[in-house]
């Protein structure tokens, strides 16, 4: 047995230090394209509450010729917020398919909000009129915020933002990260925002619908991020019946995203169409939905990403972990 083995471990400054926009698209794209082509494997969801008060889940996969195989263990503590500390926990571990062995440790907070972020984005581009220049977003926390930098990058013609809170009150520090950039403001009635946007993006916990069904318009593209576990919703009755539904794994969107609220609604994956497997032109009036649940091959493919990165730079901290 080998004594030389070693476990690379790469906590939140190094990850965050590796973690760049651009790099992270590619590899979200990526992702996207094997799980298209099938060639990277999803393994089932893993999504329990705890007695604790949390929800833990674990996703997981693997890219056969790529020698890639690993898992996220994540979930959502709301009692951190009264520790100061994030709510949502992940780690991601690396193993050597050959052997079952551990070979990298990754700080997954800053991965899953990048990597959905970057998911987000790249839905944006493929469904939303190319056009499109008014934006509500519904929420105002860690991804709300990755999903409109992603948004705005991605979308240049997006100019006015109006957000909604849960307590209907402004949130400065949000209007500070994005107020250079585009007009933001306060939406005043979230129903009159939703109709007036060409782009809704809903980024909550997920507890209720957020918006009435009569407010979507035709010709709105919504990225819905809140619904991933089994009693979450964002959207309204009936909404997923009248629009042309995408989602980044069918199976796990119909059991644990907004598809779970009318399961045998027809959809496609958005892989799909970033691999020209199956084919879609947006109609003027075409109201579309991006359902996200988020794919372990997305953790998988930006976790190797920084693995690679980290080694090349000499960073992170190698353990022996002797067999």
């Amino acid at each position: 047995m080998p004594n030389d083995a070693r476990l690379v471990l790469l906590d939140k400054d190094v990850v965050e230090s590796l973690l760049l926009p651009d790099d992270v698209l590619e590899a979200v794209r990526e992702a996207f394209v094997l799980h298209s082509h099938r060639e990277g494997r999803v393994f089932p969801v893993v999504r329990e509450s705890l007695a604790t008060g949390g929800i833990f889940g674990i996703k997981s996969g693997d890219v056969p010729t790529q020698n890639l195989l690993g898992f996220k263990a994540a979930g959502f503590w709301p009692g951190n917020r009264g520790l100061g500390g994030e709510p949502h926990q992940a780690t991601i571990v690396l193993i050597d398919p050959a052997t079952g062995r551990p070979v990298c440790i990754v700080d997954g907070n800053a991965v899953t909000t990048m990597r959905t972020g970057a998911a987000g984005g790249l839905g944006l581009q493929q469904l939303a009129r190319p056009d499109s220049s008014n934006v509500c977003v519904f929420g105002t926390g860690v991804q709300a915020r990755v999903q409109l930098s992603f948004a705005l990058r991605l979308m240049p013609t997006l100019e006015k933002v109006r957000y909604v809170t849960a307590t209907s009150q402004p949130d400065p520090a949000f209007e500070a990260l994005f107020s250079a950039r585009c007009d933001t403001a306060l939406a005043r009635d979230r129903n009159a925002s939703v109709a007036e946007s060409d782009v809704v993006i809903t980024a909550t916990p997920g507890a209720a619908a957020l918006f009435d069904l009569e407010a979507v318009q035709p010709g709105t593209h919504l990225n819905c991020v809140g619904a991933d576990t089994k009693g979450k919703r964002e959207l309204p009755d009936g909404l997923l019946q009248r629009v042309r539904l995408f989602v980044d794994d069918r199976t796990q969107a119909s059991q644990i995203g907004e598809m779970q609220w009318a399961p045998d609604t027809p959809c496609m994956e958005l892989g799909d169409l970033l691999t020209d497997h199956v084919q879609f032109k947006r109609g003027r009036d075409d109201i579309t939905v991006f359902d996200m649940t988020g794919l372990a091959l997305q953790d998988l493919t930006v976790a190797r990403m920084l693995f690679d990165r980290a080694c090349q730079a000499n960073l992170g901290t190698a353990l022996s972990w002797p067999w």
